[in-house]
């Protein structure tokens, strides 16, 4: 006596076998959707260093900037440091990228007082100009681009490299949204 319900072995096989493909292309997507915003906070971590060095040089550096993190990170006097504490050491890892600053390598960059001068105690003297960098952990899984800042202000990205220090003039810079 054979009974019309249920499902048949080839049917639940072919549901099994859907379900299986859409949970492989909705991985891609999570992994799409998880690199862009990390790289979104990438960009934003380098605005937030570049207002940091803007305040340093203003009101801590006699017009110098500082060429490490933990330097921004410092609190000049009773004050608020002019970085947030996530961000208190070169080579700090936020977001799935490696973030660091250092002294912009072009031969016109030079020290600008002493470490002792400024309101912080830094621990490196400051420099006319930075250079900052934000390089993904792991190539194409937490980030597929490469970020870099300077004096300037302004976010350049490289998709193949890390951008050298200092950043050439053809250099491409992020858009602004």
């Amino acid at each position: 006596m054979r009974s019309d319900n249920g499902f048949t072995l080839v049917e639940l096989l072919v549901v099994v076998a859907l379900v299986a493909t859409l949970a492989a292309m909705s991985i891609a997507g999570v992994q799409r959707a998880r690199m862009a915003g990390n790289e979104a906070a990438a960009i934003a971590t380098l605005r937030a260093i570049n207002s940091s060095e803007v305040a340093y040089s203003a009101s801590c550096a006699q017009g110098g900037f500082a060429i490490s993190l933990d330097d921004l990170a410092k609190p000049p006097g009773s004050g608020l440091p002019f970085i947030g504490p996530d961000l208190n050491i070169n080579g700090v890892v936020k977001s799935g990228y490696a973030l660091a600053i250092a002294k912009d390598q072009s031969p016109s960059t030079n020290d600008l007082g002493t470490a002792a001068s400024t309101c912080n105690a830094s621990a490196n003297d400051p420099a006319s100009a930075y250079f900052g960098k934000a390089d993904p952990v792991s190539f194409g899984s937490t980030g597929s681009r490469f970020f870099a800042t300077d004096t300037r202000s302004a976010i350049f990205q490289d998709s193949t490299a890390a951008i050298a220090n200092p950043i050439v003039a053809s250099a491409t810079t992020v858009p602004v949204r």
